[in-house]
């Protein structure tokens, strides 16, 4: 039986974790089950998880629900987790009224059918006043997808005579993103043991610290959570200096 990990008074919990929650349909597979019971079990997990990391103090939580690409999968699979989104707003809005948890969704929503935009919008704006951990979810988002969607806002701004090329900066830049007015990721955990960012939070990931464990995202639990915590305290952060 593994030794519990243990998170120490002088050890710093990041504010802002990201993760990308790699490994549903391997989990599925070994247990000779359909990939939608393995997505199905990533979305227990996702609900523990905001739990976890809000009791442990964490501020931001952002996790890639559905990404651009995940649109090539097979028709099948794409429906059921259409379906399994659906089922899971209901169920989330519930976690976040019971956790003070805030909810954004970041990506390109117009994709999706009109009945998941509208629990989209109930979703942001029943905890747009919670004052708990913000729980971020990226649907139907691609780092580059974003990078292009806010260069466009920003030429038609400049068109507009609302900025000029001279006003650009980083911070200007940043404030076109999806992730407007949401710090950076300290900490991103990807699961599975892939070594790869697969087009997530390209711009917002310049200087965060990476955690890969071969743990599949079915199996993610609080002492997972703790050992890329612990990892992340073991680091020389020498950019910007200690927090």
């Amino acid at each position: 039986m593994e030794k519990e990990i243990t998170i120490t008074e002088n050890m710093i919990i990041p504010d802002h974790v990201a993760i990308i929650l790699d490994g549903n349909g391997r989990w599925a597979k070994k247990r000779g089950l359909p990939r939608s019971l393995g997505h199905k079990e990533g979305c227990v997990v996702v609900e523990r998880t905001v739990e976890d990391a809000a009791r442990m103090g964490i501020k931001y939580l952002t996790v890639y629900g559905f990404s651009t690409e995940n649109w090539k999968r097979s028709m099948d699979e794409v429906g059921a987790l259409m379906q399994l989104f659906r089922y899971y707003m209901v169920r989330l809005l519930k976690v976040a009224k019971a956790n003070n948890v805030r909810v954004r969704m970041i990506g390109e929503r117009s994709r999706f059918d009109q009945d998941i935009i509208d629990g989209i919008n109930k979703l942001e704006d029943q905890t747009k006043d919670n004052t708990g951990l913000t729980f971020v979810i990226a649907v139907n988002y691609g780092g580059r997808d974003e990078i292009v969607r806010s260069v466009q806002k920003i030429m038609k701004d400049t068109e507009e005579g609302k900025i000029t090329s001279d006003e650009m900066t980083e911070a200007m830049f940043t404030s076109y993103l999806d992730t407007a007015a949401i710090p950076d990721p300290d900490l991103l955990i990807r699961t599975s043991g892939e070594l790869r960012l697969s087009n997530y939070l390209l711009w917002q990931l310049a200087y965060t610290e990476l955690y890969v464990t071969d743990c599949l995202w079915p199996d993610f639990n609080k002492e997972e959570l703790k050992k890329a915590i612990v990892a992340y305290n073991s680091r020389e952060r020498r950019f910007g200096g200690v927090k």
